[in-house]
Formats: C-alpha cells, structure tokens, sequence
C-alpha cells in the first residue's frame, strides 16, 4: 500500500486504479481483490476498474478455480466500478481460429488483452475530437451500481500473414467488434441484450462516419438492445492509431449475456 500511496502523490489528478488479475489462482483471486478493497477504502472517491480473467472449463489447471472465482466475485460486486471479464478459453478461441495460431503462447494471449486495455485508456493519454475517460465510461455504461461487468472485443484481428492485404473501413471495424467470436469472454451477446455499448475507435476516423455506423447497427439489430435505455451506445474518438495500423476499434458492452460466466462458475463451485 505504502508504494501505491507514493505513486498516487505523484500524480497530478489520479483518475483511478487498474487492476489486472485473475481469478482462478490464488494470488489474483485472494490478494488482488484484498488490494481492491484496500485501495477502495483509501482512495473511495476514484475509480477502480480491473481486467478479471475468469477461469474456464477447457483450461482449466487447478481444482479449486470455481472457488476462487466465487469467492472473488462478490469483491469485485461490492468495490469495483468497471470490471472487464476476460475469459482464457475465449482468448484461446481468437488466437485459434482468428488469428490462425496452432499453439498459443501466454504472450499471444496477454497481446490481445493489452490491446484492449490500452484502447480502454486511449482517451486519457491521447487528444481526440470525442474524448472519455474511466469515469465518463461508468457513467454511461453503467446503469445500476451492481450491474459493472463487461464484456470487451478488439478489432480489427487478422492472421499475421494477411495484415499486409486487409484495408480497413469503419464499418468492416464495426462488423468484426460486435461478431461474437471476437468477444473475449466466452460468452455470445446474442443469447442476452445490450444495455449499454461503448465503442473507442483509434486512426484517422470520421466522427460522423462513426455516429452513422453505431446508428445503423442500432436501428438494425434493435431487439438486442433494450428499449428502456435510449442512445445506449457511446463512441469516442482518438486520433492517434496503434503501432502498425491504420486504425483500430475497442469494443465493451454491458450485456444480459455475462451471466453464462457467472453460471457457469456457479454451476463448477455448486457441482
């Protein structure tokens, strides 16, 4: 604690905490979320937002995962703000069948979750036309406190060998985040309805290209919105593109859906 209290006088405005973990061992699960609730108590008025990986049945390496997870879950409900759900047989999944990789490494894997916390942060280390931050994220995109666990994508994926011939568009970045086997839970979106969505999109892009997009997804895929939450889509813009590409999108939604996460840890820690 003492060297966090130090990082944060260092700071000129501290916006929040990011807490990368797991919640299958027992360091992510036990001290991550004793750290969470530590910090909560001493920095109450700023935002924690944590990137959980959440343990999953096709790779699972030890028998008390189910445990763990439950155990950490209820932390996370009582002192995170945003809480992103990263699930390692999702990750596995993309890597497999996107990204045309036989075997995996834990590096290729920890690549696409840096993807998407460094799109998450964007907005609050690069000048954009439509800026956000954590706090501006919970705002609009959590509707009740409880209710902060996302799921979250990444565009655009691509096989290492075919980046070279793939020109991007805002709608073809559109398509690829909301597509279900690019979520990095494994969970599918179109079992559930979206509360809220927010999209962070990276590059040379059109803000009103973007506006129009998310509208027309909107409009077209109204039953998996719901209807008691109006404009629940929010987009930010920042100008400045990953390394190596031209543009990139980041995807978190707050999805009905999650709760096959939750079910199926539930049903593994009940069995």
């Amino acid at each position: 604690m003492d060297v966090i209290r130090r990082e944060a006088e260092g700071c000129d405005s501290l916006q929040g905490f990011q807490i990368a973990h797991s919640l299958g061992g027992g360091t992510g699960s036990g001290m991550g979320t004793l750290l969470i609730s530590k910090i909560r108590e001493e920095f109450p008025d700023r935002m924690m937002a944590t990137f959980s990986v959440l343990p999953s049945p096709k790779t699972s390496d030890t028998v008390v995962e189910p445990y763990n997870a439950t155990l950490s879950v209820h932390q996370l409900v009582e002192h995170s703000d945003e809480t992103f759900c990263i699930d390692n047989e999702a990750l596995y999944d993309i890597c497999q069948r996107t990204l045309k990789l036989n075997q995996p490494s834990y590096g290729d894997l920890n690549n696409l979750v840096s993807s998407v916390m460094s799109g998450v942060t964007t907005s609050l280390r690069y000048p954009g036309q439509l800026n956000s931050d954590l706090r501006k994220l919970a705002v609009n995109l959590v509707p009740f406190p409880r209710l902060h666990f996302f799921m979250v994508g990444y565009a655009p994926l691509t096989a290492i060998g075919s980046q070279s011939f793939r020109s991007l568009t805002v709608p073809e970045l559109t398509q690829q985040m909301f597509d279900s086997k690019n979520m990095m839970a494994a969970a599918d979106p179109r079992n559930g309805r979206y509360l809220t969505v927010a999209a962070f999109f990276r590059g040379k892009v059109s803000v009103k290209e973007v506006e129009d997009e998310m509208h027309k997804v909107q409009s077209k895929n109204s039953d998996y919105f719901v209807e008691w939450i109006p404009n629940n889509v929010q987009t930010a813009v920042c100008s400045v593109a990953p390394q190596g590409l031209d543009m990139a999108a980041t995807f978190i939604a707050n999805s009905t859906s999650i709760q096959e996460l939750f079910k199926r840890v539930g049903d593994q820690f009940s069995a």
